[in-house]
C-alpha cells in the first residue's frame, strides 16, 4: 500500500509539473507575468490531496469543496496532459518542414495554452452532465434450472460503485431511490463500493438515510468493495447494515424462490485486511447445484474459473468502465470483461459501469447506470406437471 501511494503521488506531482511548465513557458514567451498563474496553479493542484487528507480528520463543507474542486482538477490533468503531449508530437514532427518559425513559436505556444485549457474545460463540462444523468441498462438472463413456489423468474436491480461521500451525496441518493422505485424490483443488490472511503462525510450527512427502497419480495443485499476497506471498515459495515441492508461476507443465502445468493468479500480482504476470504469452490459447495445460483463479486477477476461451475449469473462492478476515455482502454486490457455482458461457459457475467464515480464527477465515453435483470428459469410446478404426465 505504501508503494502504491508513492507511485500515485509521484505521477501526480510529475503530471502537474509538466502542465505548469507548459503554461509558464507559454505565458512568459508571450510576455505575461507568472505570479497569478503560479499561485492559482498551486492552489488547484493541491486541492485534491488536501481534501482527501483533511476529510479523514476534519470532515466539513470545506473539505467537501476541496474534494469536488480537486476531482475536476484531476480530470483537467488527464485531458490537459494528453492534449499537450499531442501538441508536442505535432510540433516535433513539423520541425524538418519549418512550418513554425522561431519568431512565431511564442504566439503558437500561447495559442496552444488557451486552446488546450479551453478544450479541456469543455470536455469536463460535457463529462459532468454525463456523470449526473444515470441510465437504466437492461438484461434478460435465463437459466435452465428450476425456481420453486410456482415462480418462473424474478426482477433484479443491481447497483454498483455508488461511492457515497463528499461528491456523491443525498441528491444522488434521492435520484437513485426514484430510479429503483420506477422499476418495481423484487430484489435489490449492491455490488460494493457503496461508500467512497472516509466515513466522515457519510456520517455527517447520514447520506444513506436518503436511499429509500420500496417493499421488496426478496429483500436487499450488499457486498463489500475495495473502498469499504480504504475507510474504516468497522464503521462502514455497521452503518450500512443499520439501514436494513444485509452485507454478505463470504456466505450463501437461499431465497424463497429457490435462488441462492453467494456474496463474496472483496479481494482487498486478501491483502492484510481481516483473515482473507473464502475460496469460490468452498462457497459453491454450500449451494445446491440444481437450483439457480447468483454470485456477487465486486471485482471481475478470474472469470474463466466460472466455466464448468454451477454459477448461473455473476454480478460485478469496480471498473467504472474506465469512467473517462481513454482510461476505458486500460480497463479493457486489465479485465476479461470490463463492462457489459458475456458468457463464460454456462455462466452469464454482467459488469456494471456503476452509479457513482471516484474522483472527478466526470464521465466521458461511459455513463452511470443501474442494472435491471429479468432473471428467468423453470417453475418447479411446471416441471412436476410435466413429469406427472410423462408416459
Amino acid at each position: 500500500m505504501a508503494l502504491f501511494f508513492i507511485i500515485v503521488f509521484t505521477v501526480y506531482f510529475l503530471t502537474n509539473l509538466y502542465l505548469y511548465l507548459k503554461g509558464s513557458r507559454a505565458l512568459t514567451g508571450a510576455g505575461y507575468p507568472l505570479k497569478v498563474y503560479t499561485v492559482l496553479f498551486i492552489v488547484l493542484a493541491s486541492t485534491f490531496i488536501a481534501g482527501k487528507f483533511l476529510e479523514y480528520r476534519y470532515s466539513n463543507v470545506f473539505t467537501d469543496i476541496l474534494n469536488i474542486v480537486g476531482g475536476f482538477w484531476m480530470a483537467f490533468m488527464l485531458y490537459g496532459f494528453l492534449l499537450w503531449i499531442l501538441s508536442d508530437i505535432v510540433l516535433l514532427t513539423q520541425r524538418p518542414f519549418h512550418l513554425v518559425t522561431p519568431a512565431t513559436m511564442p504566439q503558437v505556444k500561447l495559442w496552444l495554452f488557451i486552446t488546450i485549457t479551453g478544450f479541456s474545460a469543455l470536455l469536463i463540462t460535457v463529462g459532468f452532465f454525463s456523470a449526473i444523468t444515470p441510465r437504466v441498462t437492461r438484461y434478460d438472463i435465463s437459466t435452465g434450472k428450476n425456481f420453486t413456489n410456482g415462480q418462473e423468474g424474478m426482477k433484479i436491480v443491481a447497483v454498483s460503485d455508488i461511492h457515497l461521500g463528499s461528491v456523491i451525496r443525498k441528491r444522488s441518493m434521492k435520484h437513485l431511490s426514484q430510479m429503483i422505485e420506477r422499476e418495481n424490483p423484487e430484489l435489490v443488490l449492491f455490488l460494493g463500493d457503496l461508500v467512497d472511503g472516509s466515513m466522515g462525510p457519510v456520517l455527517r450527512g447520514d447520506l444513506l438515510s436518503h436511499l429509500t427502497l420500496p417493499p421488496l419480495k426478496y429483500g436487499h443485499y450488499a457486498i463489500t468493495g475495495n473502498h469499504e476497506y480504504m475507510g474504516d471498515l468497522h464503521k462502514s459495515l455497521p452503518y450500512i447494515e443499520s439501514k436494513g441492508i444485509r452485507i454478505l461476507k463470504d456466505e450463501t443465502v437461499p431465497l424463497d424462490n429457490g435462488v441462492q445468493l453467494i456474496g463474496r468479500l472483496d479481494r482487498t480482504a486478501q491483502r492484510g485486511f481481516g483473515s482473507g476470504r473464502v475460496s469460490l469452490d468452498s462457497l459453491i459447495r454450500m449451494t445446491d447445484a440444481g437450483k439457480p445460483v447468483i454470485l456477487l463479486d465486486h471485482q471481475p477477476y478470474e472469470l474463466n474459473k466460472l466455466e464448468g461451475s454451477p454459477v448461473d449469473l455473476q454480478l460485478s462492478g469496480h471498473t467504472h468502465n474506465g469512467q473517462m476515455w481513454p482510461l476505458s482502454l486500460i480497463t479493457r486490457a486489465m479485465f476479461e470483461l470490463s463492462y457489459g455482458h458475456k458468457k463464460f461457459g454456462n455462466t452469464d457475467v454482467i459488469v456494471s459501469s456503476g452509479f457513482g464515480l471516484w474522483g472527478p464527477r466526470v464521465r466521458l465515453g461511459t455513463r452511470p447506470e443501474i442494472v435491471v435483470i429479468n432473471f428467468t428459469g423453470k417453475s418447479q410446478n411446471v416441471v412436476d406437471l410435466l413429469q406427472h404426465h410423462t408416459p
